[in-house]
Formats: C-alpha cells, structure tokens, sequence
C-alpha cells in the first residue's frame, strides 16, 4: 500500500464518512483497507433492493477479522458502516477511486474476493451483485479474467485457465502482504485456501542427484522461527491493545520479522571474460537458463531467485523496468557479438541496463533461499569498481572463476586482491585472508593428465595460501568442468566431472548453513528472545501492580511524567549534537578533499612510470590506449581510495564517530540511571527492559567498515565519480591521438619507448580533463554529505530507538497503574489469568527457539 496517495480529499471523505475530524496520520492501511472493505461489501449487499439478517451477520464476521474488539479501529469500523450506507458511498465511483488509490494491485483483488466470497456466501452469485462487483473491479483496473478466477473459486468450479490461476495465486501470495500487517496475510491466506489449486510445476530436466541438504535443513529453522516471531507480535498486540504492553515492542518485534522473513543468501559469481560463468551457473540450477557461447556473453548484472512462477525483470539504470520474455532475456544478458570481438568495453559502458532478474520455482539451489548474483566479465568493464560494489553488497559468499589450463593471470590476481579487500571493508576489517571466497578453476577436462591436474591444484593453492594470503578455510579451491557436468546433468549420468562438482555445491551448502546460516539463525533467536523477554517483563509488572506490589503515588507520577520530558530533550541534544559533528566532518573532508586534488595530478604521473602494455604503439595502437587508460582509471580509483579511507575516515570521521557514540551513551546510561532509581522506589524492573534495547543498539552501530556498501569512503566515492570511464571516453582519447601516432609526436617510427610515454602523457592529460568534469557533474560535496551522513542518521536512529522505548515503557507503566486503579477486584482475577495464559504462551516460544539454538549449535 502506497500511503503516499493518501490525499486531502481521502482524509475529508472518510471524515465525512465516519463523522470524525480525521488526520492523515489516522488513515493507516488496515483504515483505509477497511474503508473500501465496508465500501464494496455494502454495495454487494445492498444492489439487489434486499438486505437479509444473514448477510449483516457475513458483513460483521468479515469487518471483524480487521479489528480487535474495544480498539478504535472496530469503533471506527462502525461509524464506517453507518456513514457508507447513509451517504451511499457504494454508488459513487469517484469516491471509491478516492478511497481506492492507495491499494495495490494485490490488495484491489484481495478486497474484490472479498465481494465475491459475499456474495456466494448463500452458494450462488446473484446476477445484480455479480455485475456490480464486474463494475467496481474494472473501474479498479482488475483484469476479467481474474474475476473469473474469483467466481471460480467460491462457486467451486475447477474449470479454469492455468496462466490466469497462477497469476491470481501470485498477486495474492501471503508474501506480498508482509508489510502491512499479519492480519492482511492472513486474509490473503485464507483467500487462497479458496481458490482452484495451482498445477503443481512439472520438471522435465533429468535428476542429478545434487541437493543442498543442509540449506533445506536451515530453511525448515529459519521458517520456524518465522513462526515463533509472529506468534510473538500476535501476543504483544494483544496485550498492547489491553495496555498492558507498549507499542514500541510492536515495531520491534516487526522489524525483527521482516528481516527473517527477507532473509536470503546471496551468491556471487565473479571471474573475466570467457571462463565459464554463464555454464557454471547453468550447472549450478540444473538447467540451461544462462545464454552461453564461446566469446565475451555476459554484458549485465544478472540476479537469479526463487519465484512462484518463471518471469524475467529488466530494472534500467533510470529506475524503470519491465517484464520481458526469455528470447529478449537471451538478447538483453548478452553483448553483441561484434563488441565481443573487438571493442567490448564502449558497449558495455553505453548499457542503459542496471540489472536482469530471473525468477524460477524449480531451481532447487535458489529454492532453498539462494540469490545467485551474476556478474559481467569484470577484467575489460569500465565500471568495475561500481560493478564489484553491487555484486558485493550483502554478498554471503563469492565464487570466483579462472580456467585451469591457464590459471590465475595477472589480471585476476589483482581481481582476487581487490575482492578480498572489498570483502573485508564489508566486515570492518583490512588485510586478513577472507572465508567466504571459492576460486574454482574451469575447464579442468582441457587438462588430461592426473600430474597436470595436481599442478593446477598446487599453483592455485600456492598463490591463494601464500605470503599476503587470499583465503582461509577447507574446500575453498575446486576444479571442475562446468560443460561436462551440465551435460552429466541434464542427460542423467554419471561422471568424474559431476562427482567433483558435488564435492564443490557440497562446500557451498556448508559454508552458508554452518559458517554464515547458523550465525544468522543464532543472532535472530537472540532477538526474539530479547523480544519475549521484555514482554515476559512487562507482564510480571502488570501482574505486581494488580496484586499491589507495585504503588504509584501522585508524587511519584508527577517524577515519572518530569522524566518522559527529559528524555525527550536528551533525544533533541543527541541529534543536535550529530548535526554539528556532521557538518564539521564534512567541512574538513571537502578542505582534504580540495588538498588532495592539488597533488592528484603530479602523483598519477610518478606512478604512470610503472604503467606498461605488451601493445606496440605502431601496430595495436587502440589496445595500448585502452591498457593506459584501465591503468589510469585504475590508478585514480586507487588514489580516491586510500584518500577516502586513510584521511576521512580513518582521520576526520573515526574520531568524531567515538565522540559522538561517548556523547550518546552518556545520555542513554542517564536515562538508564533514572529507570534503576524508579526500580529501587516503586519496586519495577524498568531498567532491565531497557537494558535489552541499549545492548541491542551495537546491532546498528556497524563501526565504520559498512560505510559506502562495503567499499568504504574512497571505493564508494571511486565508484560514483569515475564515470567519466562511460561510453565515448576511450573513443575520445583514440581520435585525439590519433593524428599524433601518425606523425609519431615528432619522434622517429622506431621509438617506440619515446611514444609509448607520449602516449601515456596524452591519456593523463585527457583523462585529467575528463576526471575533473566529472567531478564538478556529480557535485562530489554532495556526495560526500551522502556517503558520511548516513554513519550519523544510523547512529542518530538508533539511540531515537531507544529513548522511544524508554519514554514507551515510562508512559505504560502509568497506562497499567490507571488500568488497575479502574477495575474491579472481579476484573483483576480475569486479567491475572489471562496473562498467565500468554506468559505459558511466551514460555513455550522460548523453548521452542532453545531446541532450534541447540539444533544450529551441532554441526
């Protein structure tokens, strides 16, 4: 639901609907949801001239499902009803398109089936309503054919077009409604439940008899603690709506939910040009999916994930996109065969494409929870850098691919460096052999002999296991054939080439359950049981002040609410004091920034002296323009880079983070001091509640490794600035020197040392030019507030977070001593026993997640 199409004209509508002064903030989407509910079921009910006492009834039990009773939302769902049917609502289209444009797709069919599920609810449609509801969804824009499938559905016929039942099980997918509300996916379930079942999907390829175990293993935990996880935000909204909890604990335990709900691991596949990626992936799913031939193919970022039915997404660079079939897909993922051949990196700079996602439900290794991230050939690409980041944001693991007759060029030594750098400014940390990285070698049936073989293993290992080591872990270095085990795969035998390529999915599915799932599994059970344990609190406290443990004079109430006040303005000082330390960050890291720019030039000179090209500038001219300019590019993002890293951050930002986090955890362990004082007073425990939110804030604070999406300051910065390197760029500098090379700058035809630093000086030049235009374009001042910024809003969010559920826990502990002051001794008895009930509730939840710990715990 778009909330940002609530308009003036939706809030004084259902103002005048429901006879209250309504504000935007009023409008939530289970409001405005209901809104249209009451709407179309009204309508349904009213447009035969008829109402029966069972169809009140059906309108009541649907309304309901909404709405706890005694909250303002059932009230408000009454006043719905009367001030819908008073104004006739249900016959004005203009005022129900009004109402109706925050929902989506989904939520339009979902709140049609409703109708539908109205309107057979006697066991057959009735003419009038049936055209009434055709009405309302095409002004709503719903396909007919997916009210065919609807009227199916709750008239029990199974006589229906396959295409149009699965899009209707893929628009109302429970998954689609996680962000509203669980009651949403509720409804969304139980619409389905009476739908036609989806044909269940056919596979046609052969069984290979590679599996993945152990992620199936994690999935089956990691959809168990889903479960617990809601059954936990049920509890708390149930207490919360008796005010026997605060609602902050409601966004927490959402927050939480939705990260196990979205988690995912991510795969990325990395290599040059030519090595096997789009095969290896193809081996990897079991299915020829990846276009492959023999020269440069891949020309863009490709995502392949578990979806519920095969489609194909283009997302473009200008933030469109668009669903495209698997013969543009084939196109689209490739480059021409023409810019394979010769100029490859013009036509992949000019790609207008950010990014191609696949989604199939057949593929087993992204069925249990896998996002396999293809790269482009990354040794000739002009954006490399921008590429590696979106390749390695998130990146759980990274598969990286050379060809084992001739392994580990020097080009992809200098790629395993860089990813083994960027993979540790992803965990905040420089220089240590990463875990996470597999270097595979391809093509190992081109080496026939068991000697050849072994010697491949040894060059491999010795380079990743050497000196300044790569990588450290078992089964990180495979050798395979991706070719001969796709087709051992898809004809259905057996062979050396597919038990070796077991062996490798073996050590992935390791690697992600016990070296990355379980870590996930362990830190969201962490969270949970924080989340339970604050309610399990907050209950205890409840129960005490019923039994009269806990008093609160008026005195005591006035300190409590003088307390709330000061809090809220230790949250003011805190965000106060990050906006000046931003502003002092920024200044001094644009005066670095201009510094280093002065000196920019003459140090890209000293290191053009190591810059070299086996091209003779007599005979391959272009290819030693294209070397010159990767090496200047690259030797530009390497200068930004350790700017960025060694004089912002580890300088100006390092230093003014500590300051501000001391400042921060000042102003919370005051707070924290306040809560003990109360806790000795009135007897609660107010201060170990919130002693759970101050330790979980170390969550946020990611220390200084996350900043830029794992490339740090200058890699983020490189990234963004280095587009100069785009489409033209290396045609501009070829056509400028063109007419130079001819006259050979002056110098005899056999100089070829004289014009090679010719040449060399010409590129600095040009792209010097070209370097500082593209600065002055992308506005680096700008960039820079971006990039530093967000380390100060996360700090700044989450010490908010915390002073939040302070005051939250301040103000319900008031809430409970009002509510126990106001009942009878009758009522009491009943709220004493209903919160046992949902303490054995808590309880139970909490062994369940100690069986999954001591599960994750066994390896």
């Amino acid at each position: 639901m778009d909330t940002s199409l609530v308009s003036s004209q939706t809030v004084e509508l259902l103002s005048q609907i429901t006879g209250q002064k309504l504000t935007q903030k009023n409008l939530t989407p289970p409001v405005i949801f209901l809104a249209n509910l009451v709407t179309v079921l009204l309508g349904v009910i009213f447009v035969d001239g008829t109402v029966a006492e069972s169809e009140k009834q059906r309108l009541l039990t649907t309304l309901y499902r909404f709405s706890n009773p005694e909250s303002d939302v059932r009230k408000l769902t009454h006043l719905m009803i009367k001030g819908v049917k008073d104004n006739q609502v249900y016959k004005q289209v203009n005022s129900l398109l009004v109402l109706a444009a925050p929902l989506s797709e989904s939520e339009k069919l979902l709140l049609i089936g409703f109708g539908y599920e109205m309107s057979a609810a006697d066991g057959e449609i009735d003419p009038h309503e049936k055209k009434y509801l055709e009405i309302v969804a095409k002004d709503l824009g719903i396909q007919s054919q997916h009210l065919a499938i609807l009227e199916a559905g709750f008239t029990h016929q199974e006589n229906v077009e396959p295409v149009d039942l699965n899009e209707v099980h893929f628009l109302l997918s429970p998954a689609r409604f996680q962000e509203l509300d669980t009651i949403f996916v509720k409804a969304a379930s139980d619409m389905l439940a009476a739908l036609p079942a989806k044909p269940e999907h056919k596979i046609t390829k052969h069984h290979s008899n590679i599996s993945y175990r152990e992620l199936a293993k994690f999935q089956e935990n990691r959809k168990q603690l889903e479960t617990y996880c809601g059954q936990i935000s049920q509890i708390v909204k149930d207490c919360n709506e008796r005010s026997f909890l605060p609602y902050t604990l409601i966004e927490e335990i959402e927050k939480v939910f939705k990260k196990i709900k979205l988690q995912r691991f991510r795969l990325a596949v990395v290599g040059e040009f030519s090595k096997g990626k789009s095969t290896l992936l193809n081996a990897l799913l079991g299915e020829e999916i990846q276009p492959v031939r023999e020269i440069p193919c891949s020309g863009a970022v490709t995502v392949l994930k578990h979806g519920i039915q095969k489609r194909i997404i283009c997302r473009y660079q200008n933030g469109t996109e668009e669903e495209i079939t698997f013969e543009e897909y084939q196109l689209k993922a490739t480059i021409s065969e023409n810019a394979a051949i010769d100029c490859l990196s013009d036509e992949l700079a000019d790609s207008q494409i950010d990014e191609i996602v696949f989604e199939h439900p057949d593929l087993e290794l992204c069925s249990n929870g896998v996002e396999i991230v293809d790269s482009p050939g990354l040794n000739e690409h002009p954006d490399r850098t921008k590429i590696t980041q979106k390749l390695l944001k998130d990146t759980d693991a990274v598969i990286f691919l050379t060809n084992a007759s001739c392994s580990l060029t020097q080009v992809e030594r200098d790629l395993l460096h860089d990813l083994k750098n960027q993979l540790n400014l992803n965990y905040g940390r420089e220089n240590e052999p990463v875990n996470n990285l597999f270097v595979v070698g391809n093509f190992i049936d081109l080496v026939r002999s068991d000697k050849g073989r072994e010697q491949v293993r040894q060059r491999i290992e010795r380079f990743v296991n050497g000196q300044n080591p790569i990588l450290v872990g078992e089964n990180r270095v495979h050798l395979i054939s991706a070719q001969a085990t796709l087709e051992a795969i898809l004809q259905g035998d057996e062979n050396e080439y597919l038990k070796s390529f077991q062996n490798f999915t073996q050590s992935i599915d390791k690697f992600l359950t016990f070296d990355s799932g379980n870590l996930k599994i362990k830190q969201f059970i962490t969270q949970i049981n924080a989340m339970s344990q604050k309610s399990l609190d907050g209950l205890y406290q409840f129960e005490d002040i019923l039994k009269g443990k806990i008093q609160i004079s008026e005195a005591e109430k006035h300190k409590i609410l003088e307390k709330i006040g000061e809090a809220s303005g230790r949250d003011v000082k805190i965000k106060n004091l990050a906006e000046i330390q931003q502003k002092e960050v920024i200044k001094q890291a644009t005066h670095s920034w201009t510094k280093w720019r002065e000196e920019l030039k003459e140090n890209i000179i000293q290191q053009s002296q190591h810059w070299d090209s086996p091209h003779s500038p007599a005979f391959s001219q272009d290819k030693l323009i294209k070397d010159y300019i990767n090496q200047f590019t690259k030797t530009v993002s390497r200068e930004i880079d350790t700017w960025g890293n060694t004089k912002v951050r580890d300088v100006i930002l390092l230093k003014s983070i500590e300051d501000l986090d001391t400042k921060i955890a000042y102003e919370l362990n005051a707070i924290q001091s306040e809560f003990q004082s109360i806790d000795m007073r009135i007897q609660t425990n107010l201060s170990q509640q919130l002693k759970l939110s101050i330790n979980g804030i170390n969550d946020d604070f990611m220390g200084l490794g996350g900043i830029g999406g794992g490339l740090g300051i200058g890699g983020a910065l490189a990234a963004g600035l280095m587009v100069f390197t785009g489409f033209g760029f290396i045609a501009i500098v070829i056509a400028s020197l063109a007419a130079a090379i001819a006259g050979s700058f002056g110098l005899g035809m056999l100089d070829f040392d004289g014009l090679k630093n010719k040449i060399k000086a010409k590129v600095i030049e040009i792209g010097f030019q070209k370097f500082n235009d593209s600065m002055d374009k992308n506005k680096l001042p700008t960039q820079l507030d971006e990039i530093l910024g967000s380390v100060f809003e996360n700090r700044v969010e989450s010490a908010s977070g915390v002073i939040a559920q302070a005051i939250a826990l301040y103000e319900n502990l008031l809430e409970q001593q009002e509510k126990a002051h106001n009942e009878t001794l009758e009522q009491r008895e009943a709220e004493k026993m209903w919160i046992y009930q949902k303490r054995q509730e808590l309880e139970q939840v909490q062994n369940g997640l100690e069986i999954i710990l001591s599960k994750c715990t066994i390896v």
